[in-house]
């Protein structure tokens, strides 16, 4: 469990060089039946998530600000997909499910970053739906492409550097044991409870992460649907208007899906119960979100829908 013995004062300790994971369940039989059911899913991720960027990027038609935010919110879902879910399939096979002290900060920074960066990809497809319905006649010029790149930049960016801080100031801290994560994945909270040294700027960090990252981008999210209903209540007919929202609906669920999940898991006081908990809302936030995404925005969107039947008919002449 530990190597590298230390003199602190006049107490010997260990430093905790690798962590074991309880995993999402003990029961044998359940995890023979819940493993081909997660590959599934991953797969399913990758597939659906990378056949939308292709599309999108093959596809002049979706050459659009939308489908280009959408497209990094797919490759910010495979990422996020990829930091956790190799290793939890991995662990269904295995008596004593061990991390490595660098591979379980490796596995939040990468997992954590693309998590907040998506809350700033739908804050910025939020916002790209305000100017669509409320300044339609300057949406070109105002979602210009310089712009949408500086945007998902921006995303990716702000979740590597809040990542980071959250990442360096856990795990800078001194671990001596016990050394066990009652879940199946490096969930910070779960982690910094085990530092023998005193986590202030640990917790701190977490605080001022949560309220710029979560606070901070569902606050521009829902001013952006403000003025939106805003401008939708300005439309005289009921078919324009009708149009006008239906373009936001996709956007709304994925929105409600994600931040009603997080705010679930991490929104809650600490029990055996909520541990529980926590692990079956993780489990959708980390397995089925990345896997509906592509859902709901493909399912609903008839450009997409088309731009799929064009791609099969220029591929069924080589198939056969």
């Amino acid at each position: 469990m530990a190597q590298n013995i230390f003199v602190d004062g006049e107490r010997n300790h260990t430093s905790v060089t690798f962590f074991v994971l309880l995993g999402l369940t003990e029961d044998k039989e359940l995890q023979l039946i819940l493993f081909p059911v997660f590959l599934v899913t991953y797969m399913v991720t990758l597939i659906w998530n990378l056949g939308l960027i292709i599309l999108i990027r093959l596809d002049p038609q979706l050459q659009t600000p939308m489908y280009f935010f959408l497209s990094s919110l797919s490759l910010m879902d495979i990422c996020y997909s990829t930091a956790i879910n190799p290793k939890m399939l991995s662990d269904f096979f295995k008596d004593k499910k061990t991390i490595s002290f660098i591979a379980c900060a490796t596995q939040y920074f990468v997992g954590a970053s693309m998590a907040q960066g998506e809350c700033f990809i739908l804050a910025a497809m939020a916002y790209d739906r305000y100017v669509a319905i409320g300044k339609p006649l300057q949406y070109t010029t105002i979602m210009a492409p310089g712009l949408c790149w500086r945007l998902v930049a921006y995303a990716y960016a702000s979740g590597m550097l809040c990542s980071l801080a959250e990442t360096v100031s856990t795990f800078n801290l001194y671990y001596c044991g016990p050394n066990i994560i009652p879940h199946f994945l490096c969930n910070i909270s779960e982690v910094v409870v085990l530092a023998c040294s005193n986590p202030l700027v640990s917790d701190m960090t977490m605080f001022m992460v949560a309220i710029f990252v979560g606070f901070g981008s569902l606050l521009i999210i829902i001013l952006s649907y403000s003025f939106i209903s805003a401008s939708i209540m300005k439309i005289a007919s009921v078919k324009g208007s009708s149009k006008a929202f239906n373009t936001c609906v996709s956007h709304l669920i994925a929105v409600t899906l994600y931040y009603g999940t997080a705010l679930t898991v991490y929104l809650h006081p600490n029990s055996s119960h909520s541990t529980k908990q926590n692990k079956l809302m993780s489990l959708f936030y980390v397995l089925l979100i990345p896997m509906i995404n592509p859902a709901i925005y493909s399912l609903r969107n008839k450009e997409i829908k088309e731009s799929l039947k064009g791609v099969i008919k220029r591929a069924a002449p080589i198939l056969h």
